[in-house]
């Protein structure tokens, strides 16, 4: 009786586009609530041949979203990966699904246990629009993977992808199995009884979804973000940490979830690191009208960087324009990289998420101050320490908690599919990529199976000698 209210819950005379979708999935899910090897693997097979067709229109449609952005970062860091993604996740998705053998107590001999990893029925994803179609598509493989059916929401920032997705994927899937909902308000969607939700966002987004995810003790999976520190050891060599480092942070003009936020360096170094980052940033971008760089997503993003920099330099800090022969440009919303440096922590450069090209610069003497400053702050998403000395790495890593941790690089912990995902704290809840992602997208279910013979019985009421001293037995022996 349960299955039958949960699927009637939306009355057809009231329903919206999102309920009734959801309607269809949860039928769907309770038709066929184990699908096999084989359908899961074609599913995830479709998905990949769809972006692999597709490639130049998703690049165009996510630059036009954008403003611009460079076609060749949106197939790297989106298309690749998510096509690299799917299949992974099909070449082992055999031994995922196996069911995994447990130990038994010696108390319960000749019985067996295994876990046997079930669909949960309906995932909503709910993605943002600053790497669009990644942030869909690596829960998306995760979800399918367990075998679940998927309802898709994309920010109101990404409508010409959200509508080209939406052609695409209806025209190779039923939307019972996924659906991708053009115009569709979070409320509608956060709202609705899913299995699981997905969110990845920011953090105070993220806990409005949670407490809608309350109201019908739905589990969520919180990627947010937070300001995820950088620092550049003594005896690491200075060129090679700036050139990886400013990759990261200045992909997607800055508009990363797990970039570099803010830089810690010797102090000694920081005349030279400056140098250095024009010398590149000059090859990189020479002029930032060229296509290959990206824009600021939205008017409202550009003035709030724009107020950014104007308060830092309001309270001493010093603004460097990486690529001086380019000035600020609100009409094309395009904002050249800049260091900020002699940053302090009562500007807001230093107390919320940059998103943006900025890169605060600050100095240490003792490493043991850094470590102290990160501890102090809300735990981040990445933190990336470029060092070889492995003591120093084992130090930095045990003395702090992020998400993740890039050693010698930035951000690139996120493209490792053998490894999970997610935030820890304030930068959010839950894993996935991988078979972590399969796991979280999972009911684990225990089935304990009692053998034919079983001494139970002894030890049912009425209890007696019998009772106390097989009682006094098995607390005495330690197995």
């Amino acid at each position: 009786m349960a299955q039958a209210v949960n699927i009637m819950q939306f009355p057809e005379e009231t329903q919206n586009e999102a309920q009734r979708i959801l309607q269809k999935q949860r039928q769907a899910y309770f038709d066929n609530p184990f699908p096999s090897l084989e359908e899961r693997r074609a599913n995830l097979q479709k998905m990949e041949q769809i972006l692999v067709d597709n490639q130049d229109a998703i690049a165009a449609a996510i630059s036009q979203d954008f403003g611009n952005r460079a076609i060749q970062e949106s197939k790297l860091l989106e298309i690749f990966l998510s096509i690299d993604g799917f299949r992974y996740c099909r070449k082992r998705l055999k031994k995922w699904m196996k069911p995994q053998k447990r130990d038994v107590s010696i108390w319960f001999a000749g019985a067996s246990n295994k876990v046997i990893p079930q669909p949960k029925g309906v995932v909503g994803i709910v993605a943002p629009w600053n790497y669009p179609l990644f942030l869909v598509m690596g829960p998306l493989a995760s979800a399918l993977a367990a075998g679940n059916r998927c309802m898709v929401k994309m920010a109101a920032n990404s409508s010409n992808l959200c509508k080209l997705l939406h052609d695409l994927v209806g025209a190779r899937f039923d939307e019972d199995t996924v659906a991708i909902l053009p115009g569709v308000r979070g409320s509608e969607f956060t709202t609705l009884p899913f299995d699981h939700v997905i969110f990845t966002g920011s953090a105070e987004t993220g806990r409005t979804v949670m407490k809608s995810a309350a109201e019908h003790l739905t589990p969520v999976t919180l990627e947010l973000g937070g300001k995820s520190p950088t620092i550049i050891a003594e005896d690491f060599d200075l060129e090679t940490a700036a050139s990886r480092l400013l990759f990261a942070k200045f992909m997607n003009a800055g508009q990363t979830c797990v970039a570099p936020d803010y830089l810690y360096l010797p102090e000694s170094k920081l005349e030279a690191f400056i140098e250095t980052a024009r010398k590149i940033m000059a090859r990189r971008y020479p002029d930032i009208h060229n296509g290959q760089f990206t824009s600021i997503i939205d008017d409202s993003s550009y003035a709030r960087l724009t107020a950014t920099m104007d308060d830092a330099a309001s309270k001493g800090a010093r603004l460097i324009n990486l690529v001086p022969a380019n000035n600020p440009d609100s009409a094309s919303r395009l904002l050249p990289p800049h260091l900020v440096v002699d940053v302090g922590d009562d500007m807001a450069i230093m107390q919320e998420e940059i998103f943006g090209p900025l890169l605060p610069v600050r100095t240490y003497r003792n490493l043991d101050d850094v470590l102290a400053y990160i501890k102090r702050h809300d735990r981040p998403l990445g933190l990336y320490l470029f060092s070889n000395d492995r003591d120093l790495q084992d130090r930095v890593i045990k003395n702090t908690i992020s998400g993740g941790v890039s050693i010698n690089d930035c951000s690139f912990h996120v493209a490792q599919h053998d490894m999970p995902f997610g935030g820890v704290g304030a930068s959010g809840m839950g894993h996935y990529h991988g078979h972590e992602g399969f796991v979280e997208f999972s009911k684990m279910r225990p089935v304990f199976s009692q053998f034919r013979f079983t001494a139970l019985p002894l030890l049912y009421p009425p209890y007696g000698r019998v009772f106390n001293a097989l009682y006094k037995l098995m607390i005495k022996l330690k197995l």
